[in-house]
């Protein structure tokens, strides 16, 4: 036997430590994001490329760049779309100007607003038709506050983003109030600014059914059950998506320390260092490819086991709208 291949039988490999991935179920995409982001790619084959799309289709960047790869151009304003080009809004909604200025400059467009934003502006325009002030649990700039608020006349609502702003309030004694809230909220926060608007307001009229989306909810919930098991919890998701960066607050609140990471590369191993058990979770634009990524990465370093953590399950979908029924 030579040196050399003495050295490199005797030479041990490092052990990897050991650590339990528990993975929340339900995760990542949910049926407003699957279906505006098929719009998208139904609109491409149906139209060709490019098609524009104001604003990110949802709030993803692995997402928004696997749709320019395909004939996507994401713009702010539609200004900046060419009058011969077919259009597509996002996810989060728009408000009433921007599909009537398309349509005065007579442009194809198609609407990927998710049914349950949807549903929140036909509220609005209810509230409003009903004589009431309005006022909008959110947070301040996110494009579905942007949106909502844009379905009825500018002074028309009030946007509430802390209980603080509820103390803060104060109307005629004649003026009649309603509420709704944005669908990615904190589920928690969002019960404790509702009871303080009760509480000060006592005839306050309140949504038929809860505006926080399921998957929202179901989302949080599933993050609470792994934070109470995980020392680390990572989110997946991007900095400007809402529900995830809720899902981090929700895992801190619930006793685990939580991070949001956009994908694999943005893991900071040594934050994880000392952990014997990590939680995962994605946000609900978050493509299941990148959950994949960030576990293939941490079984690169670790002897890690993946225990799935089951709390709802999920069978929503959405229709996509008539003008694709002949595109498959």
């Amino acid at each position: 036997m030579t040196v050399s291949e003495t050295s490199v039988n005797t030479v041990p490999t490092p052990a990897k430590e050991s650590l339990r991935i528990f993975l929340a179920n339900p995760r990542g995409f949910c049926a407003g994001v699957d279906r505006a982001i098929k719009i998208v790619e139904l609109a491409i084959k149906k139209f060709g490329a490019p098609v524009y799309v104001r604003h990110e289709i949802v709030h993803n960047r692995y997402v928004v760049e696997s749709l320019e790869a395909k004939g996507a151009v994401f713009i702010d304003e539609l200004d900046e779309v060419p009058n011969d080009v077919p259009v597509v809004f996002s996810a989060h909604g728009v408000a009433k100007s921007v599909p009537a200025e398309a349509e005065r400059r007579k442009l194809v467009y198609v609407d990927a607003t998710c049914p349950l934003v949807s549903k929140v502006h036909r509220q609005v325009e209810r509230h409003q038709e009903g004589g009431r002030h309005i006022l909008m649990i959110g947070h301040q700039g996110h494009p579905e506050v942007i949106g909502t608020m844009g379905q009825v006349e500018e002074g028309s609502v009030t946007l509430i983003e802390t209980v603080d702003d509820v103390e803060r309030l104060h109307f005629p004694a004649d003026t009649v109030l309603s509420y709704v809230t944005q669908t990615t909220l904190s589920v928690d926060d969002t019960a404790d600014i509702v009871a303080a608007l009760e509480g000060k307001f006592p005839e306050l009229k309140s949504p038929k059914k809860e505006d926080i989306c399921y998957a929202t909810t179901n989302r949080q919930i599933a993050v609470k059950e792994i934070a109470r098991q995980a020392e680390r919890v990572i989110v997946i998701g991007a900095p400007n998506s809402s529900n995830s960066r809720r899902l981090v607050e929700v895992a801190e609140k619930s006793g685990s320390r939580a991070r949001l990471v956009q994908r694999a590369t943005d893991l900071d191993f040594n934050w994880i260092k000392g952990a014997k058990t990590v939680g995962i979770s994605a946000g609900a634009s978050a493509p299941e490819v990148l959950v994949e990524e960030v576990i293939n990465a941490i079984r690169d370093r670790y002897e890690a086991t993946v225990e799935l953590v089951i709390t709802a399950e999920e069978d929503v979908t959405f229709k996509v709208p008539p003008i694709f029924k002949d595109i498959h």
